[in-house]
């Protein structure tokens, strides 16, 4: 079936069918789906990739076949088909050198595999922030939230191989018998809700909470920003902190702090503003330096919802923030913003399950390390293509599928 290129099809057929007519678009997401040689996954990709960063890192002065930029994409194609597997990767180098003219390459997936071990994960970080900032400087100034800057934070798991030395670096979880459970990460992320940008991730054990990890990540919010959480990283030391770093916060209300609409300084229905008071007693995870350097106390807001959402289980949300000026950020604003953070969770669904990040395959933590940068990497350069659609057709992002 042809459809008409006129404009006004043109803005009509992203609201019928959720993504722009057009063709080359389609052709460039099957190029990246890792189905096809290398050459055409970096035609689909290459753009959002300088060469320079993967020139710039080389451990030999050895003319290898298997240079850091061969093998950087045939690893970005093994990431993006989840099933194929290292000699699939060796096929596609094949190819890519028969192209140059280039000696040929043995079948044998040794070289390949020692060649994914000299890649630098300095140059696999150096490029996953190069796609991060290029989505972030991308942002559309009509997709900020009352013209602050929205960053999410969240956490997950995966599993990877049961090794001796994953096990070693990643424990399985302390519920399993030995030898029936398998090493398992933690993994927390920050995203950017307008252009869904992974912008930086932490790792850690699963003894290690989430809200340590994230402390990790408050180096990369920058004043002015806002950020989104769910209830297991509301604290008094985070809320005061970022605070003090000039980062507004808007999070659900921890389950062990009591609730009481009565006290406060009332600005509306079930919205109040009101002081909590530092801790008496000092959490396990400060330092008695940290401890003694946060505020006596902290005034934050508090805001009751009532979701009527079908399908939704929770009938009470509590809500607490920074943002105390009930004119310039209403209630009704920030309950619909927090009701985005859901957002973050269907990211990580898309990393987890169709780039197959719950289940790593590297069989040691220095190449799963790795694996998790080519999976960050990977899912911000497809974001690269939606946005760039995106801002080609004048439609939201959000109704371009990552799938």
């Amino acid at each position: 079936m042809r459809h008409s290129s006129t404009p006004f099809f043109s803005a009509l057929f992203p609201l019928l069918f959720g993504r722009p007519p057009c063709r080359e678009l389609r052709n460039l997401q099957a190029r990246a789906s890792g189905s096809d040689s290398i050459s055409e996954l970096r035609k689909a990709l290459g753009q959002f990739v300088p060469d320079a960063l993967l020139g710039r890192h080389t451990q030999s002065g050895r003319d290898r076949l298997f240079t850091p930029l061969v093998t950087f994409w045939a690893f970005l194609s093994q990431v993006l088909s989840p099933q194929s597997a290292c000699r699939d990767a060796v096929r596609k180098a094949q190819a890519w050198c028969s192209l140059g003219r280039r000696l040929p390459v043995s079948t044998n997936t040794s070289a390949y595999c020692q060649a994914r071990s000299r890649l630098s994960e300095q140059t696999l970080l150096a490029i996953h922030r190069q796609t991060a900032q290029r989505l972030e400087c991308n942002v559309p100034t009509d997709s900020l939230w009352l013209g602050r800057r929205v960053k999410v934070v969240d956490g997950t798991t995966c599993s990877m191989p049961d090794t001796a030395q994953s096990q070693k670096a990643y424990p399985q979880p302390g519920s399993q018998k030995p030898g029936c459970g398998f090493p398992m990460m933690k993994v927390v992320g920050l995203f950017c809700l307008a252009s869904g940008a992974l912008l930086e991730v932490v790792r850690g054990t699963l003894r290690v909470h989430e809200s340590q990890l994230f402390r990790h990540l408050w180096s990369h919010l920058n004043p002015g920003d806002v950020l989104l959480a769910d209830r297991g990283f509301c604290s008094f030391f985070s809320l005061s902190t970022l605070q003090e770093r000039g980062v507004d916060c808007l999070m659900r209300l921890h389950q062990r702090r009591r609730v009481d609409f009565r006290c406060g300084k009332r600005l509306g229905p079930e919205d109040i503003v009101l002081l909590w008071t530092k801790p008496s007693q000092r959490p396990e995870t400060l330092s008695a330096q940290e401890f003694s350097a946060l505020p006596d106390s902290l005034t934050v807001r508090q805001i009751r919802l009532h979701p009527n959402i079908k399908g939704f289980r929770v009938r009470t949300i509590v809500l607490v923030t920074t943002l105390l000026d009930p004119i310039a950020f209403p209630a009704q604003a920030l309950g619909e913003l927090y009701f985005q953070r859901w957002s973050v969770e269907l990211h990580f669904r898309e990393i987890k399950t169709l780039l197959r990040l719950d289940t790593l395959r590297c069989l040691s933590p220095q190449m799963v390390h790795k694996e998790l940068l080519l999976h960050t990497i990977a899912y911000n350069l497809i974001r690269c293509l939606m946005q760039q659609a995106a801002i080609c057709h004048h439609v939201d992002l959000s109704r371009i599928s990552f799938k």
